[in-house]
């Protein structure tokens, strides 16, 4: 990897509904010569293959919040990585409640993992194990010249959420996590290079009474924010690019999409899709073979 150069894969831009195009939350930074995990949504070790890295080649993980569809690979991940010759604990760092669920995970498996242990007879353990760190608003993490920064964002009634702020010299990139317009996101994301932002479109979600009534739709929107109100933030946070994943819901029309941001938002602007790569000190966006590059 280039020194001082810093690239964001999105693994999976999707939510809890299932779609096969859109894995669940999850995102990947290099810089440094480092590897960061963002979530471990549905089909992230899939999506890490897929990138041309693995399980065993990530040096942390940071969970934004835990709702189920953010970090219900986890384990999957734990002992994925082990197959793939983690030699190396996981670091973790995730919002408070972080140890107790680790501890749960493993409390739930350990009869399958013992057995799979003392059958499969591997080298070593050592990639199974997990060093927790909890943090908490403001608290930044440093290694390999890579600065990561908790930023406590607002995804009410569900308690601790965060985005992050990851930065490399004058590389900074800035992922809100699950969230609705918070203006101290928006402070932390002030100036930055990109911005990936959390979106729900409310115009393509049906309602229907079986099984997602419009009460539902309301209560899901109230901790989320709306298409119309995310190309204010960026506009609000003078980013340089403004990339939008997490899709409530995976499938929608992204012309009136696109016009909606651009109502607010004048500069550029890219709907994610899974395995998109995001090149920051170059400016360029590879994906299924093709390359754009934006303004300097």
């Amino acid at each position: 990897m280039i020194p001082g150069s810093m690239r964001l894969t999105l693994l999976g831009t999707g939510c809890p509904q299932v779609d096969p195009s859109r894995m669940g939350p999850a995102s990947l930074v290099r810089a440094g010569g480092r590897q960061i995990l963002i979530d471990c949504g549905s089909g992230v070790t899939q999506r890490l293959v897929a990138a041309g890295t693995t399980g065993a080649a990530i040096d942390a993980l940071f969970l934004t919040h835990l709702h189920s569809d953010h970090v219900v690979d986890f384990h999957q991940l734990l002992v994925s990585s082990w197959h793939q010759g983690r030699a190396r604990p996981w670091k973790l760092f995730g919002p408070p409640g972080t140890i107790g669920f680790v501890e749960r995970s493993a409390q739930l498996w350990k009869p399958e993992l013992d057995l799979r242990i003392a059958h499969e007879r591997r080298p070593n353990e050592a990639g199974l194990d997990v060093e927790v760190t909890e943090y908490e608003d403001g608290r930044s993490f440093r290694g390999g010249g890579v600065t990561v920064t908790a930023v406590k964002v607002n995804h009410d009634p569900f308690p601790e959420a965060y985005g992050f702020v990851v930065e490399q010299d004058s590389l900074r990139v800035v992922l809100s996590g699950d969230t609705t317009v918070w203006p101290p996101l928006i402070a932390a994301a002030r100036g930055a290079d990109l911005l990936l932002h959390e979106v729900f479109i409310r115009r393509d979600l049906r309602p229907d009474p079986d099984h997602r009534p419009e009460e539902t739709i309301a209560a899901v929107a109230s901790y989320h924010t709306l298409s119309s109100e995310v190309g204010r933030v960026a506009a609000e946070a003078d980013v340089g690019l403004l990339v939008l994943n997490h899709f409530v819901p995976t499938r929608f029309d992204p012309a009136p999409l696109v016009a909606e941001v651009r109502a607010h938002w004048p500069g550029p602007l890219v709907l994610g899709e899974d395995l998109m790569t995001f090149d920051i000190a170059a400016r360029t966006l590879t994906h299924a073979g093709a390359t754009i590059a934006f303004p300097l």
